[in-house]
This record gives structure tokens, sequence and C-alpha cells, in this order.
């Protein structure tokens, strides 16, 4: 079956957008969570989004989603503003949600629920998606038979099939280990080269952000705003040991360090680093405020 997930007139824009929540305080009053969002992500791009926990990565998800209406600005996709969940727009989350009592092709097929296809397209979807994830021979499976890398396939299939415009990703091998996590991050990166839908990943990791993303945005806390968009200029397959993609890394992550002279953000040891960065494997570089 043919793709129709790229197409070239769909394209995301949000305008002015901002959210608030009623503060937990006992003075009461109001949250601003997010303010000020202006992003324009063109048809078939990759962004990826990268800031500290509480800068409101995950909310701008949500209201991309459709998950909550209550919000200032605007959130057009192809000139339309969203309106309540729909089916061109899927999400992948970092817990991969599977339904124990359901097998992986039957997990997929979840996402095919409300889609006007037939059985025999249904069929044929799911087929096409359990391959372009590499689960051949994993369709009666049932969750727990399968590793936890296997399982975020399945999800990312499920996010996939029903032939969305725009997959949002919200740390989606964050629960992952490092050598699966980089498995996974390659397979998507196969996937989008492949299908050209527009991706949103919203990620802790820095490393991760400029792998997969065409553009980086950069966001700071209280409330959660845009600091600034890198672009990342950079063919692909990306080479992670490549200088012009150490260079790009590093220079994402000096927004979140204040490195001093005598200090590295790639080798410093993590007492002597600010700001809570986490860096595990050599070269993974990753926020945890």
């Amino acid at each position: 079956m043919t793709s129709t997930l790229a197409n070239p007139t769909h394209e995301l824009d949000i305008r002015g957008l901002g959210k608030r929540y009623a503060s937990t305080q006992a003075s009461g009053g109001e949250l601003q969570v997010l303010e000020g969002i202006d992003l324009h992500v063109p048809a078939g791009r990759f962004v990826s989004i990268v800031g500290a926990s509480g800068c409101g990565k995950s909310t701008l998800l949500r209201l991309i989603l459709g998950l909550d209406a209550q919000y200032e600005g605007e959130i057009l996709l192809d000139g339309q503003p969203v309106s309540g969940t729909g089916r061109e727009r899927g999400i992948v989350f970092q817990d991969h949600r599977l339904f124990p009592w359901l097998t992986v092709e039957q997990n997929i097929a979840v996402g095919l629920r409300n889609a006007p296809f037939s059985a025999t397209q249904k069929r044929e979807l799911v087929a096409a998606h359990v391959a372009r994830v590499g689960l051949e021979g994993f369709e009666k499976s049932f969750p727990h038979q399968i590793s936890g890398g296997m399982a975020q396939r399945v999800a990312i299939a499920r996010g996939l099939v029903n032939r969305p415009r725009v997959l949002l990703l919200d740390e989606p091998f964050g629960a992952l280990d490092a050598l699966t996590r980089s498995r996974l991050q390659n397979e998507l990166q196969r996937i989008w080269q492949k299908e050209r839908i527009t991706m949103l990943l919203v990620t802790h990791d820095v490393e991760e952000a400029v792998f997969l993303g065409d553009r980086v945005v950069v966001m700071q806390p209280s409330p959660g705003r845009i600091r600034r968009i890198v672009e990342v200029d950079l063919p692909h397959p990306r080479n992670r040991s490549d200088p012009a993609f150490i260079a790009l890394r590093d220079d994402v992550l000096r927004d979140f360090l204040d490195v001093g002279a005598d200090a590295s953000p790639a080798v410093a040891p993590p007492a002597e680093r600010p700001g809570g960065i986490a860096i595990g494997l050599p070269g993974r570089l990753q926020l945890a405020w």
C-alpha cells in the first residue's frame, strides 16, 4: 500500500501560545506554564524540543494533540485551528502504554479503531507497520513476551498506522537503556527519512535532540518560553562522532551550563556540573533537572 503520510501543504503554526493553571499555593492565583510560544514547523520536518523539567515541553505537546482547549493564542494545522484530538495527530509516550491482553498486531490496530478503512485495508496497514518497525515474526506475541525496546517499537507503529500528518513524541526512549535507546533513535530516523511525516520530539537529552532534529527548539522555564531555535544543517544519516555534530551538540548544551575556564561539559564530574546536567555514556548528554 502506498504511503500518503507526506503532504507538502501540512504545516504546523503556533502563535502567541500561552497556558495557565490554577496555582496549588494557599494564596491561590494562577501559574503561567507557557508564555508567548511562536513556532512554525514546515511539513515533513523533524523538530526537537529540549529543555529542563518544568519548562512546559509536555504541556506544549498536550495542547497540540488537543487534550486541553484552555489556552491563549493559536495552534493551526494546515491553516485550520486545532480542535480536540484527531487522526491527523498521533502521539508516542515514554511509557509504551500497550494493552497487556492484546498481541503486537492487535495493539497496533488500536490506532485504527476510528479510521475509515475496510477490514482488509486495516490488516494491510498493520502488517506494513509491523514490518516498518522490524517486528516481523512477533505479530502474535503479547507485551510481556517482548523486550521494552520492542514494546516501544509497537507504540511507534501504533502512532504511525493511522497515517497522521504530525507525530508527537514525548520522551519516547526515556525509559530505555542507552544501547536500546541508540538503536531506536536510528530506527526512528530511518522511518522519518522514508515517510517524511512531520515529527515533534520532546526530550531532556541534548544529543538525542541534535541527532534526530532538523531544528532544535531550546526552551527555558518560569514561565516556559522559547530561548532560541538552532538549525541542524547536517546530512542524514548522522554520525555522533562527526566534529560538526559534536560542535552543534555542545553549542546547545551551553544554553544549560555556565561552563568555567577549567571545566568542559563533556568531561566535568557530576558534582562540578551546574544545573543538574547528567552525562551517561561518552557523548550522551541529558538534562536531569
